[in-house]
């Protein structure tokens, strides 16, 4: 398993990810890579970040881990948390430390 890192996703700001929902999927747009304040500690091994990505769809997705899949990265499971909501749609969050 590789360790995902903020510049693997760095480049994929605004490209759509769709999320697999069993027989459908729905497209969300990754609309912020984030750093985030470090707190070093012995092994660390990544610096921490943040994703935010955004649904057109009314519907909230409880949280929980989604497969995620982009034409250019391919498949990748995370842990999503709906964050709130603008007049574009609903916002979820996944954090790595």
């Amino acid at each position: 398993m590789q360790l995902m890192s903020r510049e693997a996703f760095a480049g994929r700001a605004n490209e759509t990810f769709d999320v697999s929902l069993g027989e459908s999927s729905l497209p969300m747009t990754l609309v912020e890579v984030q750093a985030l304040t470090p707190h070093a500690f012995p092994g660390m091994s990544r610096a921490p970040f943040s994703l935010v990505f955004r649904s057109g769809s009314p519907v909230v997705l409880p949280q929980k881990t989604y497969r995620l899949t982009n034409a250019t990265m391919g498949p990748v499971d995370l842990f999503l948390v709906p964050v709130g909501r603008d007049v574009q749609g609903i916002l979820y969050q996944a954090v790595f430390n």
